[in-house]
């Protein structure tokens, strides 16, 4: 048996090990092992901590996720947060910073200019170098102890490196990355839970939650700004807080500037508005802050906000249109979605003919009509939704609009089940229903079988050939060629397709059968945990929620499915037709040298592959692709009308790849 004293060793290399990976992945985006690997290393330290309880550290990764809460308690911050003036055109700008060329009376003066993250203030409070407290904003003075869900955000240190003052507070934005934001709204969808209209609502409605475990399968990110020692600044310079809060494991935003004056400012401004766009997570500005400490002290503030820092605003990506009409859209769960269809109208560089009206109650709310003028929104790459009605321009031709209790496409009784947001087709059988299981289970995440679209799958199901996806493995070259339209080559290339679907493996199969709750993420822990579908199949309620990370609600789910008949039939026809229901150690793909920890950025148009193609074959060999370029990036892989990202990474002389270097790489092994 162990000694207590050895028990600490392993433990503690165990938790500097496990951190080392997280600072790699997070931090540098260079990691050095697999998801599959590091979860192994986290389960082996679980494992030990839940036989040595007492030898629990309150920094120790297992720590990331708590339990539930009952509500959020009160936090009174000990230095206020105070909000910023806002500038909305150059003019304000520049009397700023005219203001405050003349409070500093001659001295020297440059300001640091940092991108404003559209998310929602926290304060982090570390004593010793441990994280004690993590806070809203709230108004400023008082906010929410959110503590238990800002542990679970990776990009937020546990423990801190070095430099470490008795008390230290940093304060930064919490956020939801655009990828994550999506991934994460179509997980909502699946379980029939309303969807976030945009990423700033999904954090901050997530921040607050009081099931830890739920707000970290929501994958929350965080940019720090600033640092106290106690009640005061830590440096005599804004800019070093950066620095410092680099060495100590945060994810520092690289998008900065150190400003002499007005000209400067403009430059950046400029500059990061025409990347707005590429970055992964919404920004609606740049604030300017004056860079020395001794200075912000001496400027002081209004009973608002300081003299020393304000916040230029983009201009806001609105526009106002009539709306033309409104249709319901009929997905895979029978959820019936509203879309607005509208006159169009150029916005943000596109046009724009349809938007979002998210759901029944959306509608009241904005007390809509047929024939109204509307305000909506682009925000980056979102589909743009609507804001408002503009009430002033109703002239009476405005028709009401009744949301729909039938399927529009069935026939069948559109229910609403009480306390859920979303109406839903109650025919099982429904063709809508039917098409989009098909997409789903043939998109690329689940089973990646290229050419079976939207027309084909309509085909396909409107003629009989096909009622759910275990048809699929039962269709015939000729069946396909005898369609409309459908030559021999394209079905023979299809077939090939679905047959090699049979081989994709366990995790995609579990998340391509639509399990409710069963996104990508909790596949794959199902399909590491079990292996074979069998066993899943065998499991009961209590041992599917003992699994980290899977929860009741999760484990219910997946019980459920696996009783239901029309449910064990399908898993035993995909079976029969040979699909692969169980997964082994070939399944974690060969890892390729040349590929593992390094980081790719993909710009311009491939020839011979899709961006999601080469973002597979990047991240199977064990590389990681990235939205933007920096110092870290390894590669860029650059098609043709390649654009600022391929001029950034010659400026950082960062190696850029064209698609024959690429497929080279590919296939070289030593």
């Amino acid at each position: 048996m162990k000694s207590e004293g050895t028990l600490n060793l392993e433990l503690n290399a165990l938790r500097a090990e496990i951190e080392r990976h997280n600072d790699l992945y997070y931090q540098q985006a260079a990691p050095e092992i697999s998801d599959f690997e590091f979860d192994k290393l986290l389960e082996r330290l679980r494992q030990l901590e839940a036989e040595h309880p007492d030898l629990i550290t309150p920094d120790s990764p297992t720590q990331r996720i708590g339990g539930k809460a009952e509500s959020l308690k009160p936090f009174m911050h000990t230095v206020p947060l105070m909000s910023l003036d806002n500038s909305y055109d150059l003019d304000d700008l520049k009397a700023f910073t005219e203001r405050c060329e003349k409070l500093a009376e001659g001295r020297f003066l440059e300001y640091v200019a940092e991108l404003k993250i559209d998310g929602l203030s926290v304060s982090l409070h570390y004593d010793d170098g441990i994280l004690k407290v993590g806070a809203t904003r709230g108004d400023g003075s008082r906010g929410d102890d959110i503590t238990p869900n800002a542990r679970t955000i990776k990009t937020i240190p546990l423990k801190l490196k070095s430099d470490s003052p008795a008390h230290a507070e940093v304060r930064g934005e919490v956020f939801i990355s655009r990828s994550q934001f999506q991934k994460n709204n179509a997980e909502l969808e699946m379980q029939g839970e309303k969807t976030f209209a945009n990423a700033r609502n999904s954090a901050s409605g997530t921040l607050r939650m009081l099931d830890s475990a739920v707000v970290a399968s929501r994958r929350l990110d965080m940019f720090p700004y600033d640092v106290f020692r106690g009640n005061q600044k830590m440096f005599p310079t804004h800019w070093e807080n950066f620095e410092w809060l680099a060495r100590n494991g945060f994810n520092v935003n690289p998008n900065r500037a150190l400003c002499r004056g007005f000209d400067d400012l403009t430059a950046f401004i400029n500059e990061m508005e025409a990347k707005r766009d590429g970055f992964d997570y919404e920004i609606d500005g740049v604030v300017v802050k004056v860079n020395s400490t001794a200075l912000q002290q001496e400027f002081g503030a209004t009973t608002k906000a300081p003299r020393w820092a304000i916040a230029y605003k983009y201009p806001a990506r609105q526009s106002t249109t009539k709306l033309l009409d409104i249709q319901v859209q009929v997905g895979r769960t029978g959820a019936l979605t509203p879309v607005a269809y509208l006159e169009p109208v150029l916005l943000a560089g596109t046009t724009v003919a349809r938007a979002s009206l998210h759901n029944e109650d959306e509608i009241k709310r904005l007390n809509i009509k047929i024939g109204d003028t509307v305000l909506i929104e682009k925000s980056g790459e979102i589909i743009p939704q609507v804001l408002g009605v503009v009430e002033a321009k109703r002239d009476g031709s405005e028709t009401e609009y009744r949301f729909p209790i039938v399927c529009p496409v069935c026939g069948f009784d559109a229910v609403r089940p009480e306390g859920e947001a979303v109406r839903r087709c109650s025919n099982p059988d429904c063709p809508a229903k039917i098409k989009g299981r098909l997409g789903y289970f043939a998109s690329r995440k689940a089973m990646d079988i290229e050419g079976l679209g939207d027309v084909l799958i309509n085909t396909l199901v409107d003629s009989g050939m096909v009622k759910d996806v275990a048809d699929l493995y039962a269709i015939k070259t000729e069946d396909i060629s005898n369609l409309e339209r459908k030559g021999e080559k394209s079905a023979v290339k299809l077939i090939e397709q679905i047959e090699a679907s049979k081989t994709r493996g366990l995790q995609r199969l579990l998340y391509g059968i639509d399990i409710r709750h069963v996104g990508e993420r909790y596949a794959k822990i199902l399909a590491n945990h079990f292996r074979d579908i069998d066993r899943i199949a065998e499991a009961g309620v209590e041992e599917l929620d003992d699994i980290h990370e899977i929860g009741l609600s999760v484990a219910e789910s997946v019980h459920e499915w696996f009783r239901d008949v029309k449910n064990i039939a399908l898993v035993a026809r995909l079976k029969f037709a040979g699909v692969k229901t169980e997964t082994d150690a070939a399944d974690t793909a060969a890892l390729d040298e040349r590929f593992v920890g390094k980081t790719f950025v993909l710009t311009g148009k491939l020839e011979n592959y899709t961006r999601d193609e080469a973002a597979k074959l990047i991240e199977d060999r064990g590389g990681r692709v990235s939205s933007s370029v920096s110092k870290k990036t390894d590669y860029v892989l650059a098609g043709s009308d390649a654009g600022s990202k391929m001029t950034k990474a010659e400026s950082l002389g960062v190696a850029v790849l064209d698609e024959a270097a690429f497929e080279r790489m590919l296939s070289y092994r030593d």
